[in-house]
């Protein structure tokens, strides 16, 4: 049987054709000859995201276009004047836009691949603009990479160049914003079209997630401020703990402790994502860099120095923020844990004074209880004494003693019985007890 016959019989797992999607979308796209690249990110929340459907939809209605590639998280669309490519992240939608050049055509300092986008409809993107950025591209032929090492070495300001792509092209940028894009030039001078769309899309992406991994620089510095006094607070709360003098202190102590637990615990939920979002940016870009096969160039740092310089201080910042909220975590549950014992240390040993307490209470109704039953025969005897008298008077007639004398006579008689009677009555309490 042909295999796609036999195939057509079996049950597909539902996220199969979904998953195999996945793994092939966002080729890079090929690149020849000159270019401009114009790459923009917007960080969404969940109203943000709701509308990017509708933009796009307005952007295909209102120009001629093929849709090449097409799926619920990227879009790539080719029109008359650009080619964008959209594609949509867990925490953000990136818009890039692809305009190529006329051979040796010359350049505004403000040009971007941009122009030819309809700037209403620019306005109209949701989210926040994270990233702009810019590659231009141009062939060793039209532009001299010696030409532009000169142009750098005479304007002071810091710049990363390197060969890349094993020695097949020249990248130059700063990382600096000016007009409201950071830039890349790339001299390509050996590199074919898809070892060039691969190096631009490493380049933006190199921007994208140094912008994303940075996000968790001012919470680790305002983390910071506030580990610092929790951590004090701590300190004086353990050196209060240390002078309680009653039980009362260290329940007060113990109340305060577990406020302050929860907070920690809040604190940490609140980060634990950012952080470890960072970790996550900061690995893909150094990953891009390493991807770039990078050579140095006599005096100029290379894309991975200047990460090393640059980003790296950041990340260790963060994780050392995550590292001593952690920790500060950790004393606080061994400091509630070790509180919670003294406490009921406390509580058991105040309970064994009660127990005590009531044992000797539990003693004394037992003397008197056995007081009671002591006088309890007494009364008993007395009185049955004076209904052995009492009947010995109605009967004086039948006999010749004196009823004074048999009253006497039966009291030890009626004590005894009275005293066995109480005695077997408290036993078989006790028993069924």
């Amino acid at each position: 049987m042909h295999p796609r016959l036999l195939l057509a019989n079996l049950a597909d797992h539902p996220l199969r054709q979904r998953l195999n999607i996945e793994f092939h979308a966002r080729p890079p796209v090929p690149l020849e000859g000159a270019a401009l690249v114009t790459h923009l990110v917007f960080q969404l929340d969940d109203d943000a995201s709701a509308g990017e459907a509708e933009i796009l939809a307005e952007l295909c209605r209102s120009l001629p276009y093929t849709a090449i590639d097409n799926s619920e998280t990227f879009l790539t669309l080719e029109t008359p004047g650009f080619r964008m490519r959209w594609e949509r992240h867990t925490e953000f939608s990136s818009y890039t836009f692809f305009r190529a050049l006329a051979p040796g055509e010359a350049l505004d300092p403000d040009a971007s691949a941009l122009d030819a986008v309809y700037c209403d409809w620019m306005q109209r993107i949701p989210g926040q603009l994270m990233v702009a950025t810019q590659v231009e591209l141009r062939p060793t032929v039209e532009t001299s990479p010696d030409s532009v090492l000169a142009g750098l070495g005479a304007n002071g300001r810091t710049m990363v160049a390197a060969r890349i792509a094993d020695q097949a092209a020249w990248v130059f940028s700063d990382f600096k914003i000016h007009n409201g894009l950071s830039r890349f030039l790339v001299l390509n001078e050996s590199m074919t079209q898809r070892q060039t769309g691969r190096t631009v899309q490493r380049l933006v992406e190199i921007e994208t997630y140094r912008m994303m991994a940075l996000l968790g620089l001012p919470v680790a510095k305002e983390t910071g401020r506030w580990l610092y006094r929790r951590e004090q607070q701590l300190a004086e709360l353990m050196d209060e703990i240390g002078r309680a003098a009653s039980p009362e202190d260290e329940r007060v102590a113990l109340a305060t402790l577990s406020a302050l637990a929860a907070e920690v615990e809040h604190s940490v939920a609140r980060t634990t994502f950012r952080f470890g979002a960072s970790r996550a940016y900061e690995g893909m870009v150094m990953q891009r860099i390493e991807e770039l096969r990078e050579s140095r160039i006599s005096g100029f740092p290379t894309f991975a120095e200047f990460m090393q310089r640059r980003l790296q201080p950041g990340m260790r910042t963060c994780e050392a923020i995550a590292r001593r909220q952690d920790e500060l975590s950790a004393r606080v549950a061994r400091n509630s844990q070790l509180l919670r014992t003294r406490v009921d240390i406390e509580l058991q040993r105040q309970n064994q004074e009660l127990l005590a307490q009531m044992n000797q209470r539990a003693k004394l109704q037992l003397l008197l209880q056995e007081t009671v039953e002591g006088l309890s025969v007494v009364v008993l005897t007395y009185y049955g004494a004076q209904l052995v008298k009492l009947l010995a008077k109605a009967s004086e007639g039948w006999h010749q003693v004196s009823s004074d004398l048999i009253a006497a006579l039966s009291i030890p008689v009626i004590a005894v019985v009275v005293a066995w009677g109480t005695r077997r009555l408290r036993k078989r309490v006790a028993a069924g007890l």
